[in-house]
């Protein structure tokens, strides 16, 4: 009976050694993989995310501006921010027949129709003609390389200084009911050019 019951509790013991060893050893995998994950595909992943919120936020501030809370900030700024910021499959959208036919569509109602083209069409009119028409080497190069992140970079700087400038001081800009969309928007334009141009130093 005691033989047994020894018998019993050794192998008890070895089993919970055996899966405390086992669970250590997972654990040390799944940190090493996350780490490589991370090393691997997070900063990418996060440099192309932010690429998009801050393309986004200059589509909402270009559309605050034309709307009803227009700002006294040179806003035609955000044109080659979005050019160098918009993502790859829609910039490769507008650069095919699609942005063409939009472009043309463009051209043509504000050639015979002027009166009737609204005046807060001017901006996305020109943004889809820089689209279409731009060479290959701002396309392709200036775009996908550091000398476009430090062209953001200043625009989000300037647009910033003359937001807050415009507000009446730093405290007004995000307390004042239509400054704190534009102040919250133009740190957005901030967040990819700083993260990316942190990426390339490193």
């Amino acid at each position: 009976m005691r033989q047994r019951s020894y018998i019993a509790m050794k192998t008890d013991t070895m089993a919970s050694e055996v899966l405390s060893s086992d669970f250590k050893e997972l654990g040390q995998v799944a940190k090493k993989l996350a780490n490589h994950a991370i090393k691997l595909g997070g900063f990418g992943f996060g440099t192309s995310f932010l690429a998009w919120v801050a393309s986004f936020a200059a589509i909402y501030l270009l559309i605050l501006d034309r709307t009803n809370w227009r700002t006294k900030i040179l806003t035609a700024l955000l044109v080659p921010y979005i050019f160098l910021t918009l993502p790859s499959i829609i910039f490769n959208l507008f650069r095919g027949e699609f942005g063409k036919w939009i472009a043309f569509v463009a051209v043509v109602l504000r050639m015979f129709f002027p009166d009737r083209v609204p005046s807060s069409l001017e901006m996305p009119g020109a943004l889809i003609l820089i689209l279409v028409v731009s060479p290959s080497l701002l396309a392709d190069t200036i775009r996908n390389d550091w000398i476009g992140v430090a062209i953001c970079l200043a625009i989000g700087c300037y647009l910033l200084q003359e937001h807050i400038r415009a507000s009446g001081g730093f405290r007004n800009s995000f307390t004042k009911s239509h400054g704190v969309s534009n102040s919250v928007g133009i740190i957005l334009l901030l967040a990819y050019p700083v993260w990316s141009l942190v990426l390339i130093l490193l």
